[in-house]
């Protein structure tokens, strides 16, 4: 096993400091053409930021990378940079196939173009979905590099050997630089890509040791430009005034006569809208960011709200409630047996709980940006920084009224992603206003509050769990009905799959609760709140629905547990079988629920279950699949708590976490991936959540918005199981653990439970004292 740890609490580490103001200072551009700050987005790993040009020939043996007559390796990137080096992930896996030295490889974040085909950062499927496909790239040019070389020699290719950059047999030896300058033509089809060998897991060289990340330099001297960081000559920016409602709301007048007496005001636009997304927007123009903000001020708008003007958050929640009293609504996954009605009729005993969560918001570091233009060749520019670009893309076609080949969405690094740039409709209002404007270059950098409002939140949820035990207290059936507010069925219902029942469910909403024990007859029922999608606009937030329905799945088994008097980790692995559908399966289940088995064993270890501890400690253990069952990541995570019993506060001490995600492809980037998705799954489960107040959101900065402080965070023990099977993911499955192993912790300090997100010290206080 490899191990990784983060220093105690309370230790020094060196101090960052703020990447300088100065950077949007010196990002120089052209208008009405393709600026330096676009450019320096795209490479993020040479000194000034601007992709070289290829020295000489260029030989191109796949669409994802090219080899230059100096025998330099330029590797296209689709995926957003957004912290999490994964570009530097994606590029050692093709450098480590075609043999090429590491120092040779440089990596381009490309811009948009149809033959990228889907363009989407999330899920954590990056490095999962690129493991084949940059392995066979890979594989193409070190086999037409050799074939080349034989040829040359007049040898056998199985006679020739590929090593950092060079091919050898006998005396004979050859760089790729030199073979390159002599002409390669070299192509593959389809077919003959899927047949190339691969090399053996054994001898791969780059991945999963220990490298230099490719954009590492410019992040730490300040080089490396984002969104909000993008120049074009001659734009103005845009302030904008948001509605009172997400949805519905129509603009009746406006009044800028106050406004202009503001140095730098240009004019107010009313923003029409074809493709829906922003009614009832108004965007103040100035001829810089601070005169737009002053007018803003000053400009009176009058709206007819939308529909959901009076929603409140419990108004949602009980509104799932009732949808889950209906059994005719919802989708029905595939479970196997789902037909429980008769197992719970003859049931010895049954529990049932129910389990809720408040709205979480996103506050990635760098507000929503954008900036757009129409270029000489009267195509639409579109400089942001963005997780999904096939998705925004017709959006923005619909709300310019063009067709795909006249936009262009070019590529910036993003500060701090986490699902909410996945979508990207902050720049739809953006493209609307240069279009008033008659293409001119418009910037719109928002501040936090208007950030905010405009979010894509995670949803409230309520779930409502039941378990069926026999005479001798085994589990014979389990019902999992779960709702919430469905992102993928208000963004892009056609990535919705139906259950048995013919009915369409979002799989980001409901995934999770598909788990691998085996309990029996199993139901579960995905309900979309149709409240919530009215209200807002539900969104994507790191680990998506396994963020709620694993906190669900992981305190029942908990309860269930204590129910029955068992310990609850040998009551987990009693149900961890690995038979029927939870046995697993080639390529990337192999193994199935005995893997899941195995790092709850080792987290349980590590944490020293069943040890002594002081009064009002406890350590409670979770786990969970990740993301999808056809991608599990295996990971468990043991929590030790102490219980303030006077003033309801939680303290952890600390997370043990074990993870099986395959081969480990970047370890440095495993290792911040899955502290980050820890503390993240932390912050949510002790301290964030807002709720819908007057069809809005309640908290709209970070003075009331509370994630995780520095000072809260806990010692930290990583674990990566060593493997040889598919790398899958590890941005997120981290995330999903963590609450409910603190819940669980709680109970076991001091005898409550808390079905709740977030658990507060208000919530724990109540639970002691009833």
């Amino acid at each position: 096993m490899a191990k990784l740890k983060l220093p105690p609490r309370g230790e020094a580490t060196a101090e960052l400091t703020r990447r300088g103001f100065l950077i949007s200072m010196t990002a120089a551009g052209a208008a009405f053409g393709f600026p330096r700050a676009g450019l320096a987005a795209m490479d993020p790993a040479t000194p000034d930021g601007v992709p070289p040009a290829p020295a000489g020939a260029v030989y191109e043996p796949s669409l994802w990378y090219s080899i230059d007559a100096e025998g330099k390796v330029n590797v296209n990137i689709i995926r957003a940079e957004m912290g999490q080096h994964v570009g530097t992930a994606i590029a050692r896996i093709l450098a480590d196939e075609l043999e090429v030295s590491w120092e040779d490889v440089r990596i381009t974040h490309v811009d948009s173009a149809e033959k990228w085909g889907l363009m989407v950062t999330g899920g954590s499927w990056s490095v999962w979905q690129s493991w084949p496909l940059y392995r066979q790239a890979g594989a193409a040019g070190r086999t037409a590099l050799i074939e080349a070389a034989a040829a040359k020699w007049g040898v056998e290719t199985s006679d020739c050997v590929a090593r950092d950059g060079k091919i050898t047999s006998g005396d004979n030896a050859i760089s790729y630089a030199d073979l390159v300058s002599e002409g390669i033509t070299r192509s593959f089809t389809e077919d003959e890509l899927k047949a190339l060998p691969l090399k053996p897991v054994s001898d791969l060289r780059l991945v999963g040791k220990e490298v230099t990340a490719l954009d590492i330099a410019n992040k730490t001297t300040g080089k490396t430009i984002y969104g909000i960081d993008a120049k074009i000559d001659g734009m103005v920016y845009a302030a904008p005034l948001l509605p009172p409602t997400r949805l519905g709301s129509s603009v009746t007048n406006v009044d800028d006569s106050a406004a202009q007496s503001v140095k730098g005001y240009v004019q107010t636009l009313t923003l029409d809208d074809p493709s829906g997304t922003v009614p009832g927007w108004v965007m103040v123009i100035g001829e810089t960011f601070m005169a737009a903000q002053r007018a803003a001020e000053k400009v009176k708008v009058t709206w007819a709200a939308g529909p959901t003007a009076d929603v409140t958050e419990a108004q949602i929640q009980d509104h799932g409630r009732e949808l889950i009293a209906n059994p005719d609504v919802g989708s029905i996954l595939d479970t196997g047996d789902t037909n429980t009605a008769p197992v719970f009729e003859s049931a010895a005993d049954v529990l049932e709980a129910e389990y809720t969560t408040s709205t979480v918001l996103h506050f990635q570091m760098e507000p929503l940006n954008a900036t757009v233009f129409q270029n000489a060749d009267g195509v639409w520019e579109i400089h942001t920084g963005n997780q999904w670009q096939s998705l925004i893309l017709p959006t923005l076609q619909t709300a310019l009224g063009v067709e795909a080949d006249k936009i262009v969405m070019r590529t910036y690094m993003l500060g701090g992603g986490f699902g909410r740039r996945l979508n990207g409709d902050y720049a739809v209002p953006v493209a609307l206003a240069s279009k008033a404007l008659g293409g001119k270059p418009v910037k719109m950098v928002m501040m936090r509050p208007e950030d905010v409002l405009f979010d894509s939140p995670r949803s409230a949820s309520v779930q409502q769990l039941k378990m069926a035990f026999d005479a001798e207290g085994t589990v014979i059936g389990m019902e999992h009905h779960a709702t919430a507010g469905w992102p993928t069925e208000v963004m892009i219902p056609g990535f919705m799959p139906k259950g048995i029942n013919d009915e369409p469910y979002d799989p980001f909403a409901i995934a999770g609760a598909d788990h691998w024990y085996s309990v029996g007859a199993q139901k579960v029922r995905a309900i979309s709140n149709d409240l919530a999608n009215a209200t807002f606009r539900p969104g994507w937030l790191r680990s998506v629905g396994p963020g709620w329905t694993n906190f669900a799945v992981e305190s029942f088994m908990d309860e269930a547990a204590h129910k029955l008097g068992r310990d609850p980790l040998e009551f987990r692995l009693s149900l961890f079988t690995a038979e029927g559908r939870n046995a697993g399966s080639a390529p990337n289940a192999i193994g199935g629920a005995k893997r899941q088995a195995a790092v709850v064993k080792r987290a349980a270890e590590l944490a020293g279950w069943g040890e002594d501890l002081p009064a009002d400690t406890g350590i409670g253990i979770a786990t969970s699949f990740g993301q999808e069952r056809d991608m599990p990541t295996w990971v468990a995570c043991a929590a030790r708590v102490k219980v303030n019993r006077e003033t309801g506060e939680v303290t952890v001490e600390k997370l043990h976490l074990v993870t099986d995600a395959g081969i480990v492809v970047d370890p440095d980037g495993a290792l911040a991936q899955t502290q980050g998705a820890a503390l993240w799954g932390l912050s949510m489960a002790l301290y964030e959540g807002t709720e819908i107040e007057a069809g809005n959101v309640r908290d709209t900065n970070l003075d009331t918005y509370t994630p995780l402080r520095m000072i809260d965070t806990p010692e930290m023990e990583v674990e990566f199981i060593d493997s040889a099977e598919v790398p899958v993911g590890l941005g997120e499955p981290a995330t999903t653990v963590v609450a409910p192993a603190i819940g669980n912790a709680i109970y076991n300090a001091v005898g409550v439970r808390l079905r709740s997100l977030p658990m507060t010290p208000k919530k724990l206080r109540a639970a002691l004292a009833s």
